[in-house]
Formats: structure tokens, C-alpha cells, sequence
């Protein structure tokens, strides 16, 4: 399985909430460092890792890809 295949198929659960929060550490980072303000350096260094684990964390996520043969979970009552 190459890496489009990968990314074209389903997505579990657990790794979309997962990938959202990613998408959410990237975008407040991204909001921090742009800024109209001079940042001190602790909260841009921060911003920076924000913007990177961020990132890392929703690319990984979205390359999670459902088991076809896994057996579905029971819906809850």
C-alpha cells in the first residue's frame, strides 16, 4: 500500500479526533506567531512547537487507516 492509497482510505474514529486536535495546536501556534505584537521568546519558541507537533500530529493521524476485516464496535444503547 503506497502513501496515497493510505490517505484515500477510512479513517478510525480515535485518529480524526485526534488529527482535529492536531489541526487545532497548528492553527493557535500559527495565530500566536502572527501576532501584530513582539512575542517574548519563551511564547514564540512555544507558538513554534505548537505549529510542529501540531502538524506531526495530524499527518500521522490522517495515515491511520481502518482494519476492512476488523470487526465493528457495538453501537451504544
Amino acid at each position: 500500500m503506497n502513501i496515497v492509497e493510505r490517505y484515500n482510505k477510512p479513517t478510525p474514529k480515535f485518529f480524526r479526533v485526534l488529527r482535529n486536535i492536531g489541526l487545532g495546536l497548528a492553527s493557535v501556534g500559527g495565530a500566536l506567531l502572527a501576532l501584530p505584537i513582539v512575542l517574548p521568546a519563551a511564547v514564540a519558541t512555544a507558538a513554534t512547537t505548537m505549529i510542529i507537533s501540531g502538524t506531526v500530529l495530524s499527518a500521522v493521524s490522517q495515515a491511520a487507516v481502518q482494519d476492512p476485516e476488523a470487526p465493528k464496535p457495538e453501537p451504544d444503547a
